[in-house]
C-alpha cells in the first residue's frame, strides 16, 4: 500500500499539511524501529509505507551475523598476518602457528602465555595436561569450552617450554590486541604471570597478589587467576583459582 492509498483509506485530506504531518509520523516509526526493519524509501519516485511482515529482521540472524563478520575477521588476521609469521626466532623451531580458538562472540575471554608441545603439534590452544584442566575450570563455572574464546600471548612454542621472551611477546603483541579489539569480550581472565602482566602491566605485583582482583583494559574487566600448569604443580592453589573463577561466574551472569 502507498501513501496515497493509505491516505484514501483512513480519510486523510490530500491538503499539504496532513501529508507532510503523516511522513513525519512515519519516519519517526522507522526511526524507532530501525533495528528491526529495513525499509525501502524511493521506488519510482513514490514514496511508500513498508511491509513490515516482509521486512522484519530475525534478531537471531543479526547475532549470526555479527558472530560470522567478527570470524571471518579473525580469519583474515589469522591467515594475511600471522600465519607464516617470521616476527622472531621461534619460526625456526615451530611445528604449528596457535592462533586461538572459541566463540568470536564470546563475553569472556582466557589469555594464556604461550602452547605447548601438543599445542605446537595440533595448532590449537589448551589441549594437553593444562589445557584439559581449564576445560575442567571452564565447565565448572557452568560454561563449555566452545562458549569462550582461548588464545596465548604468543603464537609459538618457545623451544622446551621455557619462559616466553621480551622480543617474543613485543612480536606477537599486536595480534592478541587485534583479538580482543575483534571479539569485544567483557571479561579477560589472564593466566598466569605473563599474560596478567601483559594486560595489567608489570607494576600491580605478583600472580599471588593480583588473583581474583578486578583491573580494568580498555573498558575491559580483567580478573587474573594461576595458570593450569601452576595448578597441576600446586594443588592448594586450586581453592584460590576456584573463588577467581566464582567471581568470573557472577560477573558473566550480570552481563
Amino acid at each position: 500500500m502507498n501513501i496515497y492509498d493509505y491516505m484514501l483509506t483512513n480519510g486523510i485530506d490530500d491538503d499539504g499539511s496532513e501529508i507532510e504531518r503523516f511522513l513525519k509520523d512515519v519516519k519517526s516509526f522507522i526511526s524507532r524501529y530501525k533495528g528491526y526493519f529495513t525499509v525501502m524509501s524511493v521506488v519510482s519516485n513514490k514514496r511508500f509505507l513498508p511491509d513490515l511482515e516482509s521486512f522484519r529482521i530475525n534478531n537471531k540472524m543479526i547475532n549470526k551475523n555479527k558472530a560470522d563478520s567478527r570470524t571471518e575477521r579473525l580469519m583474515d588476521l589469522n591467515e594475511s598476518d600471522v600465519n607464516g609469521c617470521i616476527k622472531c626466532e621461534l619460526n625456526k623451531t615451530r611445528k604449528n602457528i596457535v592462533f586461538g580458538e572459541g566463540d568470536p562472540e564470546s563475553r569472556l575471554m582466557f589469555i594464556g602465555e604461550a602452547p605447548g608441545a601438543e599445542e605446537d603439534n595440533t595448532g590449537r590452544p589448551f589441549v594437553g595436561r593444562a589445557g584439559r584442566l581449564l576445560t575442567k575450570i571452564i565447565e565448572s563455572i557452568d560454561m563449555k569450552r566452545e562458549d569462550v574464546y582461548i588464545a596465548n600471548i604468543i603464537k609459538c612454542r618457545p623451544p622446551e617450554n621455557r619462559n616466553p621472551l621480551k622480543d617474543e611477546i613485543a612480536a606477537c603483541a599486536p595480534f592478541l590486541r587485534e583479538q580482543i579489539t575483534i571479539i569485544k569480550p567483557k571479561i579477560i581472565c589472564t593466566l598466569g604471570k605473563f599474560s596478567t602482566e601483559f594486560i595489567i602491566g608489570t607494576d600491580k605485583g605478583t600472580i599471588s597478589a593480583v588473583r581474583g582482583k578486578e583491573f580494568d583494559y580498555n573498558g575491559i574487566t580483567v580478573i587474573p587467576t594461576y595458570h593450569p600448569s601452576y595448578l597441576l604443580r600446586n594443588q592448594s592453589a586450586k581453592r584460590q583459582a576456584w573463588e577467581d573463577m566464582k567471581k568470573i561466574r557472577n560477573l558473566c551472569s550480570k552481563i
